[in-house]
């Protein structure tokens, strides 16, 4: 084989998932502690999810989330399996099963988000991400310190049809004053 044929197949198996598509973008309700995954302005799957149990906001050390405008600025876990535990960002080895007792570290795959708002500017630096829990039984309510938890699997799911730079959009009101009711049944 040669030196670019190499590379070639490297490239290949480096991949992760599916090629994602770009029209796709979020929307987080703090209030239905769901969110809803749109593609051309059409709902396409609404996933439960958790924001901060301390409310919103987006000052440094407040354990809030930022609402408003948001971009997925870095994806982190290509690869790991559902329940692969992440610290500073890098898996440790270690795989952990849902409800797994005694502590909730951040799981599976990482989506950093950026503010793209003055009022949540601070988002990056806080390390404000979409992340996997395996505090599966907790999602549906406020419970994280500040980010976006998701199922293990779900943001696996999540992490294969956005790309960097897809928009994110925190809102405090119900996405059914956004979209039409009948379209947010999870799929």
């Amino acid at each position: 084989m040669t030196l670019a044929a190499g590379v070639l197949v490297a490239l290949v198996f480096s991949s992760c998932g599916p090629q994602v598509d770009n029209n796709n973008k979020m929307i987080v309700s703090v209030r239905d502690q769901k969110m809803v995954l749109m593609k051309d302005n059409q709902p396409i799957k609404t996933y439960k999810i958790s924001t901060s149990k301390f409310g919103v906001g987006d000052n440094p050390r407040s354990n809030r989330t930022p609402l408003g405008h948001m971009e997925v600025a870095k994806k982190i876990g290509c690869g790991q399996p559902a329940g692969a535990v992440f610290k500073s960002r890098r898996p440790t080895g270690e795989v952990i099963k849902p409800n797994a007792p005694g502590r909730d570290p951040i799981v599976s795959r990482i989506l950093w988000l950026r503010g793209a708002d003055s009022h949540n500017r601070n988002a990056f630096k806080r390390y404000i991400y979409i992340h996997g829990t395996p505090e599966m039984h907790r999602l549906g309510t406020p419970a994280s310190y500040g980010c976006i938890r998701m199922g293990m699997k779900d943001v696996i799911d999540l992490y294969n049809r956005v790309g960097t730079g897809a928009d994110v959009y925190v809102v405090r009101g119900s996405l059914g004053n956004m979209v039409p009711a009948r379209s947010l049944v999870a799929r």
